[in-house]
């Protein structure tokens, strides 16, 4: 068992700014510090509009007297795409002493109904964009009181002070088994995944975050959003991410929290058209919640931004470790963050801490914990100086024909390390002789190998290929290797998909 410290990242920051690293154990101190200081600094813009940090409090302040009466712990969903009234509305309910239950924006009535019912919901928040998919709500549950996101109001009901272990939001995941559902973060849960999200870079406070990514899922809930709020820092919202280079150009960010996919479409458009496509002010990409390739840390290090990878699950308020030594451990998920505890077992990362969740709402998922520690279903290993490696994920292990286990994750990454290769799925299929093989999948980046054309571009890669395959063990060699002139199927947080079956 290891118990990280936070003194391991003072390094990377001047001891000023480290000091102002405060934790907070409820969004609602949180919070009130951050109006006391930051009142007439920007906290939000949207759709051209800056909002103060005093303004934000005003408008939240009339959103939890719209809200009414909310015993601690009262459970409120709220239904709506990324933008200010999103944010009114979940500080609102958060420093309300209610717990905000996050829909993402893409449900159908169905599931909003069925949400509703396995998080035993009592107010709901929708945007009015939503309202027909809120018809089985109104038929089946006419006591799920319905609030406009864009209502407003004179009263300014204050803040409620709550416990550390008060529950703050239920965000969705697919947990251990893949399946969706909710868990159930505790105020101390999110204000540890705020505060280390302010951990391994120098310039934390007062900076400008552009918002891609869902806040619906717990990367954009946590490290974009939250983390701004609490470094005084003014967040742009991007309402849609075709228009996030123009944003870019109009709002010229310092830090962008992104997933890999993202940043490998950043990077292609800033070869094609200059280094103007990230704003001249860029610094830092924070890039997450799939595995980050060496070549993006790399490339990026030659535009001047310094990219860091890390690694968190939604069941650990998003962070586990951050990566501030990216371009000298290409392949690490970074330091563990403090206030946890964590073993590794038979090569399974194992969690404890204050950032951990209470537990999955309305739903039981078996074998999630263990004596007490969070098994978080993930492969990894360490090295000597405390850097964490993911090598694969348990559900995803082959078995082949003779006894051995093979993890298409670690496989990948020998792939992946040439630079043409923007993504890879390792997978079992079969030969012509119906015989279980390992194949091979990969995307090529746009960006690279623009001398070669069509057939003979994908057959100098497929040599390539080759070439790393026969260096590996014999029964982690890929039989088939396929170029692939379309993406991956991705989930919405743009992860890859993986085949769940085995294909032919």
């Amino acid at each position: 068992m290891q118990t990280p410290s936070k003194e391991i990242f003072r390094k990377y920051t001047d001891d000023a700014t480290f000091a102002r690293i405060k934790e907070f154990t409820t969004v609602s101190a949180m919070w009130e510090h951050c109006v006391s200081e930051f009142a007439d600094a920007p906290a939000i813009v949207d759709e051209g509009k800056a909002h103060t940090f005093a303004e934000l409090e005003a408008d939240a302040a009339g959103f939890r007297t719209l809200l009414g009466d909310c015993p601690i712990g009262t459970r409120v969903a709220i239904f709506a795409a990324n933008s200010y009234d999103f944010v009114k509305a979940y500080l609102a309910v958060v420093t309300s002493g209610a717990t905000a239950a996050i829909f993402p924006a893409h449900l159908p009535a169905e599931a909003v109904f069925g949400c509703c019912m396995m998080f035993g919901i009592k107010k709901l928040v929708y945007q009015k964009d939503f309202e027909p998919r809120l018809e089985l709500v109104k038929a089946k549950r006419p006591d799920i009181a319905l609030i406009p996101a864009d209502a407003l109001s004179d009263g300014k009901k204050p803040a409620v002070p709550c416990e550390a272990k008060t529950p703050c939001a239920i965000v969705f995941t697919g947990g251990t088994t893949g399946k969706s559902k909710g868990a159930l973060l505790s105020n101390d849960a999110v204000m540890q995944g705020t505060v280390n999200g302010c951990y391994g870079y120098p310039d934390v406070f007062g900076q400008r975050y552009l918002l891609v990514l869902p806040l619906s899922h717990v990367f954009g809930l946590i490290r974009n959003l939250m983390t701004s709020l609490y470094t005084g820092s003014a967040l742009y919202i991007c309402r849609n991410n075709k228009d996030m280079f123009r944003d870019v150009a109009v709002f010229k960010p310092t830090i962008l929290v992104v997933v890999p996919a993202l940043a490998e479409m950043a990077l292609t458009l800033s070869k094609k058209f200059g280094r103007n496509m990230l704003g001249a002010d860029l610094k830092t990409i924070i890039c997450g919640a799939a595995p980050v390739s060496p070549f993006l840390i790399t490339e990026y290090d030659k535009l001047g931004v310094k990219l860091l990878p890390g690694y968190g699950l939604t069941e650990s308020a998003n962070l586990v470790s951050g990566n501030p030594e990216s371009l000298r451990k290409s392949d690490s998920v970074g330091l563990p963050f403090p206030n946890q505890e964590f073993r590794i077992v038979d090569g399974e990362l194992w969690l404890k801490g204050r950032n951990m969740m209470e537990g999955y709402v309305g739903v039981e998922e078996p074998g999630a914990y263990e004596d007490g520690w969070f098994r978080t279903g993930d492969l990894v290993r360490l090295d000597d100086e405390g850097y964490l490696y993911i090598t694969g994920r348990i559900k995803e292990i082959i078995v082949l024909p003779n006894g051995e286990n093979v993890s298409p994750a670690e496989v990948e990454t020998h792939f992946n390390a040439l630079p043409f290769i923007q993504d890879s799925q390792v997978f079992e299929s079969r030969s012509a002789l119906g015989e279980p093989i390992l194949a091979l999948e990969v995307v090529l980046r746009p960006t690279e190998l623009t001398n070669l054309d069509g057939e003979a571009r994908k057959a100098f890669a497929v040599a390539e290929l080759e070439k790393i395959n026969r260096t590996l063990p014999g029964f982690m060699q890929v039989s088939r290797i396929v170029v692939r002139d379309t993406d991956f199927q991705r989930s919405p947080a743009m992860k890859i998909v993986r085949y769940k079956h085995v294909q032919d």
